[in-house]
């Protein structure tokens, strides 16, 4: 699939703008190389900027406003993903058409030179925003440091094309540059993939993180003829007796590997001390996520993690200060350990940075074993 060029038309005005050829002109010759299905998915990327529900599309319920001065989002109980995006100013619209812009590009891209048939007909069904934009309560806090992310669920066709390794590292990179460099984001963005098979089967089971995505996102583009499951209730025994099970599991782990990395410190094993932070810190936001919604993504990457758990429970925002360059850069220490600690020379910790690193996350564990002792309580609401 071609990458659509930024600042051309969309297909539909092109159309408009070019002069009529007259029957005696002669046909363009085709292009060789180029099958009906590439053909059929650089249109569909193309489109992109001008299907996004940019203007109003569903009535939403006028109460209060929230902080960016937009009426909050009408929670969604009737089952289908709502497609309004009227609650957030044009800016962030244009953001959202340009991440659903780059995921398809950088997918068709990944997808060139497959042969296999389910690769080769490998296909986007949906993009949908959850999480705090979808909400409408979103942070940019600019003197603290906080900004809220994009969320983001890709639906495909098939199981294979969920693995992020093999078809969507080069999309995730994509989005952290324009980001962190060309500017065109102004936040974060992350994205999970999952088979529309597998959405379907945990909305199923009553998973209450798919099951808040279908009440709560915003359909960013969505194919035809492909709609996802009424999503079955989950018994509160039973969502207890899970995360009890994830919650014992992951967070003695957590501690086992914090344990681990205090006595290296002791030691001055810095970087080996960091890697175990790392995992330290990965367990817990594991941990958290998967007793408050029985669901966590297969992630090492701790800035994705952080902010899908800083969604759910926002109070672990507490846990790493953004509001000083010493705090940023030893959380970056942090981030890198998982690869940089083990295999790179030029890493580097310095044992303040480290004793920092370990004061912050025991305080994260503190946080953590709060909010999911408060989940696992016996007079607890089920996760929704």
């Amino acid at each position: 699939m071609g990458r659509p060029a930024q600042g051309k038309t969309s297909r539909a005005g092109r159309c408009a703008a070019a002069p009529a050829r007259s029957r005696s002109s002669p046909k363009r010759p085709r292009k060789a190389g180029r099958s009906a299905k590439s053909k059929t998915r650089a249109r569909d990327s193309a489109r992109l900027s001008v299907d996004l529900p940019l203007g109003p599309q569903r009535r939403l319920v006028q109460t209060r406003k929230n902080a960016h001065g937009a009426p909050p989002q009408r929670r969604n109980t009737e089952g289908p993903v709502r497609t309004s995006l009227d609650h957030l100013p044009e800016a962030k619209r244009r953001e959202l058409s340009r991440i659903v812009e780059i995921l398809f590009a950088e997918f068709g891209d990944a997808l060139t030179g497959k042969t296999a048939p389910h690769r080769k007909a490998g296909r986007i069904l949906k993009v949908v925003l959850y999480g705090s934009y979808a909400r409408g309560d979103w942070v940019q806090d600019p003197i603290g440091g906080y900004t809220s992310d994009y969320d983001l669920l890709v639906v495909v066709n098939h199981e294979e094309l969920a693995d992020l390794a093999e078809y969507w590292g080069p999309a995730d990179d994509h989005l952290l540059r324009a980001y962190q460099i060309s500017r065109e984001l102004t936040a974060p963005s992350h994205f999970i993939v999952h088979a529309l098979s597998d959405v379907n089967r945990q909305l199923k089971r009553g998973r209450p993180f798919f099951t808040d995505i279908i009440k709560d996102g915003v359909a960013l583009y969505e194919a035809p003829d492909h709609p996802f499951d009424a999503p079955q209730p989950l018994s509160p025994e039973e969502a207890r007796h899970e995360a009890q099970g994830y919650f014992e599991q992951w967070f003695e782990s957590a501690e086992n590997f914090r344990q681990l990395a205090v006595d290296g410190a002791r030691r001055e094993m810095l970087k080996e001390s960091a890697f175990l932070l790392h995992q330290a810190t990965e367990r817990l936001y594991h941990c958290l996520l998967l007793v408050l919604t029985l669901y966590s993504p297969k992630s090492h990457k701790l800035n994705f993690l952080r902010s899908q758990a800083e969604r759910v429970a926002p109070q672990l925002i507490e846990a790493w200060p953004r509001d000083s360059r010493f705090a940023q850069r030893s959380w970056e220490l942090l981030r890198r350990a998982y690869v940089d600690a083990r295999y790179s020379p030029h890493y580097r910790i310095t044992p303040d940075e480290l004793a920092w690193l370990i004061e912050r996350v025991g305080v994260l564990q503190r946080l953590v074993e709060q909010a999911c002792a408060a989940r696992l309580a016996p007079d607890a609401a089920t996760p929704a």
